[in-house]
């Protein structure tokens, strides 16, 4: 590793960390502005119920000393808090039994779409203007063009209802085939346009026609050649997407009532759980701002012709 790549990288780390430092303070201010509080839903609490419950979770003190007392906490302890819904609850344990769900969810629902948009762009591509060209590009638009949550229902409908092949439920393994399934058609289709016209743009420069002009066989032609350099936007899209379907994939979860992170942190929405709130927040930030880091350098990986500055 040269000192340019050196440099570049504790540049993209240093901005990583201002990043979240950012979305941590907008958060937590964002939280305590909305009118109301985690226990204005008790029933029958009384004011003296009321303040004993501010005190005990430090909810008392004045918002500057509460978010310096946070950031503390967070950066010697990494200690996100307990959770004011879930008593007795931390908040790092929720996020924990929740991520054992959405990291497996997410992971395999991202490499499924990775390895089906690749191969179908690709195809696409070297079939292009043929009717398979053409069918596949209607197909992959019409999954951009649905959102997750009406493709989500209409694959409950027809899969757990009409023919009941796989359970509603996501709490088992048959479970989290359709949320997996549901998750990767989107960045799938995507990938599958990224791959399509970017290979397209790649089989149509010099040393592409130079390679056939020598007579390389047309395997090594698109697969030594063409398939690795078209894969930078692809790279570009991927980190960032595993991202957002680990964690983003709140309405999925929703629809087919699987237990990971995306249901406790609309759940900490509603009941105004300020620590659950903040912690899944940071850890969603987190994920997004390593994926860009790690994509960014992958660059490099995949086209040594680029210099990172």
């Amino acid at each position: 590793m040269n000192s340019k790549t050196l440099l570049y990288i504790l540049k993209r780390i240093a901005l990583a960390v201002l990043t979240i430092w950012v979305v941590i303070t907008v958060t937590f201010f964002v939280t305590r502005a909305v009118p109301g509080g985690p226990f204005m839903g008790e029933k029958a609490v009384t004011e003296a119920a009321l303040e004993a419950l501010e005190a005990k979770y430090g909810l008392d003190k004045p918002v500057m000393e509460q978010y310096f007392t946070y950031l503390k906490d967070i950066v010697t302890k990494l200690d996100f808090g307990p959770s004011l819904k879930l008593r007795g609850r931390m908040v790092i344990d929720v996020i924990a039994d929740g991520m054992k769900t959405s990291v497996k969810l997410g992971v395999v629902a991202a490499f499924l779409a990775l390895g089906c948009g690749i191969v179908l762009g690709s195809v696409a591509a070297l079939r292009r203007n043929t009717i398979l060209d053409k069918i596949i590009m209607v197909i992959v638009t019409a999954f951009v063009s649905m959102p997750s949550f009406i493709m989500g229902t209409l694959l409950l409908l027809t899969f757990a209802v009409i023919f009941p092949i796989f359970p509603a439920n996501g709490s088992t393994a048959e479970g989290l085939v359709l949320p997996i399934i549901t998750l990767s058609l989107y960045p799938m289709a995507y990938i599958t346009r990224l791959t399509r016209s970017s290979m397209l743009d790649v089989l149509g420069q010099d040393y592409i026609r130079t390679a056939r002009a020598k007579g390389v066989s047309p395997a090594k032609i698109v697969f030594g050649h063409a398939l690795k350099n078209s894969l930078i936007p692809v790279i570009t899209y991927f980190g960032p997407m595993l991202a957002y379907i680990v964690t983003g994939s709140l309405v999925v979860e929703q629809i087919f009532a699987v237990p990971g992170i995306g249901r406790a942190f609309v759940s900490s929405i509603t009941n105004r759980d300020y620590p659950l709130i903040m912690g899944t927040t940071i850890v969603l930030a987190c994920l997004i701002v390593i994926m860009n880091l790690v994509s960014d350098i992958l660059y490099k990986v995949v086209d040594p012709r680029i210099t990172l500055e």
